[in-house]
Order: structure tokens, then sequence, then C-alpha cells
């Protein structure tokens, strides 16, 4: 007895510094260990959950705590305390192991975490010992000498440690007495000693009650009879070979593998030496997984042996001879693991939705992976297949992370379907894969972006208002309201009241319309700049630039300005010397139109004349020459009505009438210009008007042309500036053309000079302001013009504005 008391406290000190040990495993891989009693009742706090994991009560709903034992344990939303939500059997979860933790996990959310858990489960003496079968016979030998010992069936107490089984006794007998014995694998079995010899004509039977006893507090026990019945004498019990006999099985052998053969003799002869072979106490799942050949001792499997379920199994042999000795040997069936368990992967929590542009290493999915299999069997390793921005970070033991190992972006990508493969060690090594499919939403991390670099659009003018003149288009790859674009005009070469009048834009669809008639004459192109704008939080937006060249059309008839009407509405008539040769420069009609291109290049055309050929006209030019030499029949009054085309089509037109009079001065066409016959028409009438007008204004000019003479041999030694005099005397006669000329039109001016002995005639087309200066186009290759004409040389000169001033001037 002392030495099973020592033997039972070596073991409790080893059962302890075990616990210990795994203690501070457990707290060096900062797990939550917790210890409870078995069988505590429904909602029993095991401990204060949110405290040990340093959450406050407030934050409870948010992390939404789940745990993966619910059939045990559920966690409080009021405090975070952890309860116990069901029944807890130490012997039902752990058997007769002699540590019970049941290890869970607690997954949080809002961060993403997980914490490791583990309950210890302590023993209570909630099981007593008791008894397979309902009683025991003994056949015992008359002739069996004190001493003989007869180990008899053993209790069972699902129990452990000390409130496990300890001691057997039986109740008092003068033959027999009690002793507890202890198998190999700790188990204690009773062994009834023969104190007295037996007697079978003076008792043929003895009846015992056997009791076991368990270590608990208070203790509990159970009984069971003892049919002993006295034989005649056999004298020789069967002797195994080996008082244990041990082997190893690979997991998954075939049902009908041999596994041993236990072998006993026995001396004696005849019937009492014939030995059978049977199980001695042995559990029902244990028969149906091994099978003993009565006869010959044979053990063989019966079932398929599984490592996972169970590594090790203890079988009590019993030999007898003749029915009435017995010996008893234990079997040790130690389960060699085998690789026949793939690694599953649980998916534990995913983010099915991940933000484009999210940052690399944010967790996306929490990963567990197990094998059944034991050592390299039992190690796993998992892997990502495909080509991913993704990875898998190992967290902890058979957990993984799976995180953003790259930038991911909605428009190349936007969902990528994941294969999580777990392979283990073993050899050949097992895997399975589990798929996941993670989607990437939208951000608006894309600004519109038009099709073109930039817009130009020609638009004639006189178009009508409201109508599209131009479209834009931007292209943004973002979803909803971040790819959705509307468009704006956000800048222009004109002030943004004006620009709002010319032009305006559709937000939606980007058409650009005309808000009115645009007039090639005053708006010749247009700059804009459109901006796209897409509708995310924060709006993204680009710009481009729209040009509108405004095309001209034929819009505008020439205007002649010379020669233009008196101030009476007469028409101005031009003096010929009657000496004048073939080619000699009369007069030149002069023209504009506010029109552009070939809209405004002009033609000179000859529709009516007194005498003709006897003038010639320029058809670009508008110089009217004489083509032959007067004649004496010629009459000394000639007319010619000069039509001015422009190139447009159709055609616009305009003409101008000269009255062109033969004389060799002023005096001398005065009275010419009397004598004529009456006009054929008012504008003859009106004409002849000016010549009266333009002889008195001559009478003057004579006075003027007087002081200049004296004034020039006064300086004829300093060059005088005196416009198309050198030198002379010009005097301006005042206005004859229209004073303003817009909308198309310009303004000019002219100035009529006479000298006072010389027929010859200037044209001095004078300098006119900016601000309401044509074209370039109008006249010709440049829209700035000083003419200046003569008889003897006729000459075009240029200047660098656009206003024009005739003069007729005739020198001294």
């Amino acid at each position: 007895m002392l030495r099973s008391s020592r033997k039972a406290e070596t073991m409790k000190s080893q059962v302890q510094f075990l616990f210990l040990l795994s203690l501070l495993c457990r707290a060096i891989s900062q797990q939550i260990y917790y210890s409870i009693p078995e069988e505590l009742a429904k909602g029993s706090r095991v401990g204060s959950l949110a405290k040990d994991l340093r959450l406050s009560v407030q934050e409870l709903p948010a992390r939404k705590l789940r745990i993966s034992a619910e059939d045990f344990f559920n966690v409080s939303a009021e405090n975070g305390d952890l309860l116990v939500s069901g029944r807890i059997d130490r012997e039902q979860i752990c058997g007769r192991k002699l540590e019970c933790v049941l290890e869970f996990e607690m997954v949080a959310e809002n961060p993403m975490a997980i914490f490791h858990v583990s309950v210890a489960i302590r023993d209570i003496n909630d099981n007593a010992p008791h008894f397979v079968a309902k009683g025991i016979d003994l056949e015992i030998c008359e002739s069996a000498l004190p001493g003989v010992k007869f180990p008899l069936d053993s209790a069972l107490d699902a129990d452990v440690e000390s409130n496990s089984l300890k001691t057997y006794s039986i109740n008092h007998n003068e033959h027999f007495s009690l002793s507890t014995k202890e198998s190999p694998d700790g188990s204690k079995y009773p062994e009834l000693l023969l104190e007295k010899p037996l007697d079978r004509e003076q008792q043929s039977s003895h009846n015992l009650i056997l009791t076991a006893m368990d270590g608990g507090d208070p203790p509990l026990s159970g009984t069971t009879q003892i049919r002993i019945q006295v034989t005649d004498a056999n004298d020789n019990a069967p002797v195994f070979s080996q008082d244990t006999y041990r082997v190893s099985l690979q997991e998954n052998v075939p049902p009908g593998t041999s596994v041993l053969r236990v072998l006993a003799t026995d001396q004696d002869q005849g019937v009492n030496a014939e030995i059978t072979y049977a199980f001695l106490n042995a559990p029902t799942s244990t028969r149906l997984l091994f099978v003993l050949d009565p006869n010959t001792g044979d053990i063989a499997t019966n079932g398929t042996l599984d490592f996972e379920e169970a590594s090790r199994y203890t079988l009590g042999i019993e030999a007898k001879d003749g029915r009435v000795h017995t010996a008893h040997c234990n079997v040790q069936v130690e389960i060699v693991d085998e690789n026949d368990n793939a690694p599953e992967v649980t998916f534990m929590s995913i983010s099915n939705e991940i933000p484009e542009g999210s940052d690399v290493g944010t967790v996306v999915a929490l990963i567990k992976v197990r094998d059944q299999d034991s050592g390299q069997n039992g190690l796993v390793t998992c892997s990502i297949q495909e080509e991913v921005p993704f990875k898998l970070e190992s967290t902890s033991k058979n957990y993984y992370k799976l995180v953003i190992d790259g930038a991911l972006d909605r428009e190349e990508r936007a969902e990528y379907n994941i294969t999580v493969t777990a392979t283990d060690r073993g050899e050949p090594p097992l895997s399975s894969s589990s798929s996941i499919t993670l989607h990437i939403s939208d951000v608006n991390d894309n600004a519109p972006v038009f099709q073109q670099a930039s817009y130009e659009v020609h638009v004639a003018e006189n178009n009508p208002p409201g109508a599209s003149i131009a479209q834009v288009s931007a292209r943004d790859p973002d979803l909803g309201p971040n790819g959705h674009v509307s468009y704006s005009i956000v800048a222009g070469d004109l002030e943004p009241r004006a620009l709002a009048s010319y032009v305006s834009v559709s937000a939606q669809s980007g058409v650009v319309f005309a808000q009115r008639a645009f007039d090639h004459e005053q708006l010749r192109a247009l700059e804009l700049t459109l901006q796209a704008r897409d509708h995310g939080s924060p709006a993204l937006r680009a710009n481009v630039s729209l040009r509108v060249l405004v095309g001209d059309r034929n819009d505008n008839a020439p205007r002649v300005l010379y020669p233009a009407l008196g101030p009476d509405g007469s028409a101005l008539f031009d003096t010929v010397p009657r000496a004048a040769q073939p080619g000699y420069l009369v007069t030149k009609v002069v023209a504009v139109d506010a029109d552009a291109g070939h809209n405004a290049w002009l033609s000179y055309h000859v529709l009516q004349a007194s005498e003709p050929g006897l003038f010639s006209l320029g058809l670009r030019t508008g110089e009217v020459r004489t083509a032959r030499a007067l004649g004496e029949r010629d009459a000394a009054r000639q007319r010619l009505l000069v039509a001015v085309r422009d190139g447009g089509q159709p055609p616009l037109s305009a003409t101008a009438t000269l009255l062109l009079v033969f004389a060799d001065s002023l005096q001398e066409a005065l009275p010419d210009l009397g004598d004529a016959p009456p006009p054929s028409d008012p504008q003859a009438e009106l004409q002849l008007y000016l010549v009266v007008a333009l002889a008195l204004i001559s009478v003057l000019f004579l006075v003027a042309v007087t002081l200049a003479v004296a004034l020039h041999v006064r300086r004829s030694s300093r060059p005088g500036a005196w416009g198309c005099f050198q030198p002379g005397l010009c005097v301006k006669a005042g206005p004859v053309g229209p004073p303003n000329y817009s909308e198309g039109t310009l303004p000019y001016s002219y100035n009529l000079c006479v000298a006072s002995h010389s027929a010859k005639t200037n044209f001095d087309f004078h300098t006119m302001t900016t601000e309401t200066a044509p074209p370039r186009d109008l006249l010709g290759e440049d829209a700035s013009m000083d003419i200046c004409a003569n008889n003897e040389d006729p000459h075009i000169a240029h200047d660098s504005s656009f206003s024009y001033h005739v003069s007729f001037c005739t020198l001294t």
C-alpha cells in the first residue's frame, strides 16, 4: 500500500508539472486560459473575457465577437463575460485523459483579430466505480494451496486522478483476502488471495461482496458479487509466456490482419491441460476492432484502425485450463500514424468588397488550416497558385492572413478568384484547396479624358441660333457617379457675359450650341475652354480647348468709295487732257467689300459707255485709261457706267457713274459742261450740279494756288511735306464719302486739290484710325493703300493703316 501511495504521489507531481508547463507555454503564445470544474450550470461565468482582452464594454457590439465553441460557451453581450452555454462533461469530452482542455478561437471584427482561448476542465467526482459484469464466478480447486492468487475483473471509473478508482475490498472471510494491483496502463484491478485451504466437503461454495472505491471527497463506490465454486483438484494453472505483449500496427490496415499470438502452457494433462483464450474485461469498442481465436490465441483485426481516434489499445487476455485455473496477460497495441488525412482549409472571415487603391498589407481574409494527422503528417503549409496582388502571412499556429501585396485597380481587373492550397509534409504529401472570389470596389481615381487633345470646328456665318456646332466627348472609366461626366464652359477669349451670348454647352452630352447667328465680319474666331467633370467625391476634372472658326459667306455687296456723290447728290467729274495718249490714267474706281477671301475679290466691268472703245477699265485695278487718242468727232463729255462685282457665289455687285470731260483746264471744261445737253437721266443732272460746284470751288483755289506759289519761291531751299503736292497746295474740300463705315464697311474722306496751271490729277489716300480699319483683304493683298496718281507717272503707294482719303490735285 505504501508503494502504491508513492506511485500515486509521483504521478500527481508529474501531472502538476505538465499542467504548469502547458500553462507556461500558452502564456508565451499569448493565449487566454481559464479553469473550471465540469458540470457547471448553464449560464455560469467562466471569466471576464472582455477585460482579459482589454476591450471596453462599449465597443463590444462593434467588434462582433464570435467563438468557435458555441456548443459549450458564449459571450455575454452586456459585460463581455465568458458564460457556459451547454453541459460540460469532462468524461465525454476528454475520456480518461489526465489533462482536459477545450481550445477554441474567438474572432473579433472592426478591426479583424483572432484570440486563442483555452479552458481547462477540472474533474469532479461525478462517476462512481462500477463493474461490467453483474457477478464474478470462480471455480477453485480444493487442492489449491494458500497463497494462490486469482485476478478479478476490475471496475470502471470514468473520473481521473484523485477521483478515479483507488482501492478494492471484500467482506471479511477466513479463506480469502483481497489486494489492489496496478496494470501497466495504470489501471487498478483486484486480486483474490487464498489464505486458507478449501475443503469442498465442508463448504462447496463461497459468496463474497467485492467493493470498488474511488478517491473522491466524499468517495463513491460500486459492488459486485463473487461466487466461488470449490472443485476437485486441478493443481496446475496455465502460465503465459509473457506478462505483457507489445505490437505496432499501421492505421488503416485491412480487417483480418494478424496482430500476434499469445501463448499459455499448463503442466497438467488431459482435460485439465486444455487451455482456452478469451478477452478479459475488454470494452465493447475493443471487441469490435479485434478478434481472438479461443483455441490458438491468435489476435487479428476486425475493423479499421484510425490513429486519430485512438493511438493505443490495451487488451486483457485470459487463459483457462479445464475451466478451473486461469492466467492473465496484457497486449499493448500501438497504432502508427499514416498520412491519410488531407488538410482542411476554412475561411474564418472574408472582406467581400475591397476598395481599389487599398494599402499594401491590408488584411482581406482570415484562414484556418487543420490536419488530423500527427507529426510531419500534420504540419501544413499554405500557398496561392495564381499570380495575384495578394499573399499569405502566417499569424499563429494553423492560422494565415490573406493580405494585399500589390496595387489594386478596378479598371484593370474587377474581381479575383483566389485558390488557397494547403499541403502537409507527409510521404506522399496530401493537399486540399479552397477558393474565394474577391470583388474590387470602385473609387474615384480616374479623371475624365477627352477623346481629342483639342477641338477645332468651322461654322459658316449667319448660322441659325440654337444650332449644334460641335460636340466634345470625355471618357471616365470609373463606375456610377465616379464615371458620370458633365460638361461646362469655363473660359473663353470673350468676357463671360458676352461669351454666354455666343455659345453654350449641354452638360450631359457635350454638344456645343450657337446662341446667336455669327458674323464673320465681327467675329472670325472664338477660343473656348471646356471642362469635363465627374460626380465623384472629390470630383476630378479635365479641360480641353475648342476653337470655333467663323467662315465667311458672301453677305456684303461691294461698296464704291470713289467716285462719290457730291454734297448735293450729284456726281463729280474728271478732266482729261485733249492730248492724252492711249494708256493715259484718267481716274480709278475704288471699292471695298467687307467679306473675306473670294467673297471680297472685286472685279470691275463697263456696263455702259458714251463712246465705246475710247476708254479701257482694269478688271482688277479699276483704273480707267484712254484706249485711243481723242478724235475730232468724239464728244468732249463722256459718261461711263461701271459695275463692281465680288467673287462670291452668287456674286454681289454695285455700280458707279464716271463723268469725264476732255479739256486742258478747268476753265475750258466749264463751258463744255454748261453747253452740254441736258442729262438723259437724274444721275446726269446730279453730275452737272457737281461740276458747277466744283468750278466754284476751283475759283477759291486760285487764290490759294497763288499763295502757294509765293510760299514755294520763298522756301524752295527747304523740302516741304504737302501730302500729294511736291510742292503744291491742296485745299481740302470736305468729305464726299460716308463719314462712318461700320458693320462691314469702312470710313473714308476725300480731298480735292486743284492747281492753277496744270491739269495733273493726283489721288491721295490718307491714313485712317486703327479703330475703324477694315480687314487686310478688302482691297487686295494689303488693306492699307495710299494712291497718288497723275497724268505723267501714275503710281500706287502703300501705307500701314486702312483709312482712305481721295484728293484731286491740280499742281502749279
